[in-house]
């Protein structure tokens, strides 16, 4: 992480001025720099050589009564930024934080908490169009955290809302979303515990998103999500379940709902080398009763050299994008060197 400088952000909290003056604060930088290589079977690629050229930039500071803020822009590859957020932490009261689509929030940061040696089953070069949860957490949203000092040691609890969760799309300051869908308000509740057990983490989420019953809709669009994790030496297991409800009442190949089970298991060879393996079944319910499942599995190994890191996965997908039948059965490698600066 390079620090560009201490700079005065007091210009940026005018709005805080009735409830506090701001100190100085300092803006960082931080990012890396991520070439890959891919071949998938049963897929055009093209030119396979990919780049990552994402930078966060990160800006805090504080104000007289002690609370923190923090101002996080990312950009990703090609474009202008791709998501922010500004969070507060006000003591004794916890944290609030304004998501600009940033993900991590509501049980969005649930979607795949299996453990990896690099990246989620279905996060590799390898198209698996695998539906997992993410509830308001991809759109605008507000969520308050309360204060660890008031919940028990190792517990974490959030609250999510969002008043037009789907089709809302981003929008600057003094403007509005004016995207419609079926979608409307929406609110996400989160909950971890790491403290129950030396190396168990467990989590929960449930989400719930209006939808205007319709003849397409017969309710409210509703996800939750359950599961663990468990660290023995240098082993980690984990396993979890999750659900999305799109109350989809249409008599035809119009899919109800999807209910995923992911399972994996990471190996830390030693500080720089790591193995991971991880499975994902996803069965989708159509109403016309042509259900299908999902299957996406993927092997990684990381290995890494003080600020580089070499990655690779041998992945594979049955029925991707819930389409049966072989055309649909894949194979993928992607390899990555990451520079971290």
């Amino acid at each position: 992480m390079n620090k560009l400088t201490k700079i005065g952000v007091s210009a940026l909290c005018g709005s805080l001025a009735a409830v506090a003056s701001a100190q100085a604060g300092e803006m960082t930088v931080k990012g890396g720099a991520t070439a890959t290589y891919s071949s998938n079977e049963g897929q055009v690629t093209g030119n396979p050589i990919g780049m990552n050229s994402g930078l966060t930039f990160v800006g805090t500071g504080e104000l007289d009564n002690g609370t923190t803020f923090t101002l996080t822009l990312t950009g990703a590859d090609q474009d202008a930024y791709s998501s922010g957020s500004i969070a507060m932490t006000t003591p004794n009261m916890g944290g609030i934080k304004i998501n600009q689509g940033s993900g991590g929030t509501g049980i969005d940061r649930y979607d795949d908490m299996m453990p990896t040696a690099w990246e989620e089953t279905n996060g590799t070069a390898l198209g698996t169009g695998l539906q997992t949860v993410a509830g308001v957490g991809t759109s605008m949203n507000i969520e308050w955290t309360p204060s660890a000092d008031i919940l028990p040691d190792g517990m974490f609890v959030g609250i999510a809302v969002s008043p037009g969760s789907t089709g809302g799309g981003i929008a600057n300051d003094k403007a509005s979303a004016t995207t419609y869908s079926a979608g409307g308000s929406g609110w996400d509740v989160t909950v971890s515990h790491a403290s129950l057990m030396d190396g168990l983490n467990v989590f929960a989420g449930m989400s719930s998103i209006e939808q205007e019953t319709t003849g397409d809709t017969s309710g409210d669009r509703t996800q939750y999500v359950y599961g663990a994790t468990y660290a023995i030496g240098s082993v980690t297991l984990g396993y979890q379940n999750s659900r999305d409800n799109m109350e989809v009442s249409t008599i035809g190949a119009t899919k109800s709902y999807y209910e995923n089970d992911a399972y994996g298991v990471s190996f830390a060879v030693n500080d720089d080398l790591t193995l991971s393996y991880g499975q994902h079944e996803s069965q989708t319910q159509v109403n016309d009763g042509s259900n299908t499942t999902l299957e996406a599995q993927s092997l990684q190994i990381s290995y890494t050299m003080g600020g580089a890191s070499i990655k690779f996965a041998e992945s594979q997908v049955d029925n991707a994008s819930y389409t049966a039948g072989t055309s649909a059965d894949w194979d993928g490698r992607t390899i990555a060197l990451t520079l971290a600066f």
